[in-house]
């Protein structure tokens, strides 16, 4: 007679720290044990020695996604925020400019900066901040007078609401300078990908704040529940992240082709523009080219499709010659059946970096694009005081040197993203973004992808729901 069936058990475990989390259930996974006879297993060996070998030498990465970890980044730059958070494997949350008043903190100073350099961005600086807090006070005023309590609200909801309105007014005077607070929740796998991107970040910023996650993983914990837990989280991983030299070299290298092979001139473009590739390859090689030009997605692709195949091959080429067999294909070659070029503000963008199921890419913060100007801004008469600190910050930022003078880019200046996605992911972004409880800004560029994806594919766009950006109930959130 056949054996009979195992009894059926859930079994929950409680936290361990990461790297014999890992361990515990890759063994699991290859063994005839339960857990507890995994468990005791990994009791009396050491982990590290099984990560060299089976994760880090033979390259079995799934093994890397077993085990979690927490990491919380408190003082770090916007700018540096923003970066640390573009893992599509990512889980986490950044300090909301809604909720909290981001005019008391002052701002983070570029390390590449350096003497008159310094005392420009300061004063650029502080004339963003004063605006912030003039904007948020008057703001504030303003909507407590048009929109008067109603009496089924009480009075310290109101206040709050109308508070956190007047904030996404005044957040587009914040800027990627200003500090903020970033927890996050990832596996190994992801963290080592993102120390590594990190480390090979143009920003001397970002590159310490690599380094320095990677430090961590190898102490003990920071922040702990108990006095017991004192081992070192990860400290296999901390060994193995070099900086992601293919990155930062294939960056390079797409961004000199660029200069020296693309014509001068190109298509401007719509500022929401919704493209269905049908070319593979042109599709490729403009989106390598993307982050390191100018151009819309659209004119980048139909120069690509009409190129010659060994135009193409060039570019791809380019992107491929500093890759190692280590290295996975650059986030480039990954796809989406619908393409969003879009210009928008970067507060909007910050709004929009959460949504994971989407490929993103970005072009440099240039700050020529310009800048938006909410309407509460001209109703409360405070248009030349907004205007004045953020005419400042843009000169300045054309006084300063690349990358550190991106570090003044206003959240209201504009600036160029493609955003690839599936059809589902339209949708909920266009369902979710555009309801009454977000941001003037996110909702209008949400209803303004929903009538794209309708005039694209109009038999799939009765599937889609949102909220004009004309209907709105500022009192709630």
């Amino acid at each position: 007679m056949p054996a009979p069936p195992p009894e059926r058990r859930i079994l929950s475990v409680a936290p361990l720290a990461p790297e014999k989390s890992a361990y515990a259930l890759a063994r699991y996974s290859r063994s005839a044990d339960s857990i507890t006879q995994s468990l005791d297993w990994v009791r009396s060996h050491d982990s590290s020695k099984f990560l060299e070998s089976f994760y880090f030498q033979y390259g079995h990465a799934s093994i890397a996604d077993l085990g979690h970890l927490t990491f919380c980044l408190e003082g770090i730059s916007e700018l540096a925020a923003a970066e640390a958070e573009d893992e599509q494997l990512w889980d986490g949350q950044a300090k909301s400019s809604r909720y909290q008043d981001f005019g008391k903190t002052g701002f983070i100073i570029p390390p590449e900066l350096t003497g008159i350099e310094i005392t420009q961005f300061q004063a650029a600086g502080d004339t963003l901040l004063a605006a912030y807090r003039l904007v948020h006070d008057a703001a504030f005023a303003h909507l407590t007078n048009q929109l008067p309590r109603p009496e089924s609200m009480k009075p310290d909801a109101y206040q709050r609401n109308i508070a956190a309105r007047a904030f996404d007014v005044a957040r587009y005077l914040l800027f990627w300078a200003v500090p903020t607070n970033v927890g996050q929740v990832t596996s190994i796998r992801t963290l080592e990908k993102q120390i590594r991107r990190l480390k090979a970040s143009p920003y001397a910023e970002v590159r310490a704040i690599g380094a320095e996650i990677a430090a961590a993983c190898a102490a003990p914990p920071a922040c702990r529940w108990d006095d017991s837990q004192t081992e070192p989280l990860a400290p296999t991983l901390a060994k193995y992240c070099d900086a992601d030299s293919h990155l930062a070299e294939s960056t390079a290298a797409l961004r000199l082709w660029a200069q020296q092979n693309l014509p001068d001139t190109h298509a401007p473009g719509p500022d929401i523009d919704l493209f269905k590739p049908t070319d593979t390859a042109a599709e490729i090689a403009a989106t390598l080219l993307y982050p390191v030009t100018n151009w819309p997605f659209r004119a980048l692709y139909e120069w690509a499709a009409a190129a010659s195949p060994a135009i193409r091959q060039e570019v791809i080429d380019t992107a491929l010659q500093s890759r190692s067999k280590h290295d996975e294909l650059l986030r480039g070659f990954r796809g989406g059946l619908y393409c969003y070029d879009m210009v928008m503000d970067v507060g909007a963008y910050r709004d929009f970096h959460r949504h994971r199921r989407c490929q993103q890419y970005r072009q440099d913060y240039s700050g020529q694009l310009g800048y938006e100007t909410p309407k509460v801004i001209t109703e409360a008469n405070l248009t030349v005081e907004y205007q004045a600190a953020m005419d400042h910050a843009l000169a300045t930022m054309r006084l300063l040197p690349a990358p550190a003078n991106e570090y003044l880019l206003p959240f209201g200046a504009r600036s160029r993203f493609l955003f690839k996605m599936d059809f589902a992911e339209t949708e909920y972004i266009c369902r979710v973004r555009s309801g009454v409880k977000g941001h003037f800004s996110y909702r209008s560029i949400a209803w303004q992808m929903k009538e794209a994806m309708e005039k694209l594919e109009p038999e799939l766009g009765r599937l889609l729901s949102g909220t004009p950006p004309w209907i709105e109930d500022p009192l709630k959130r």
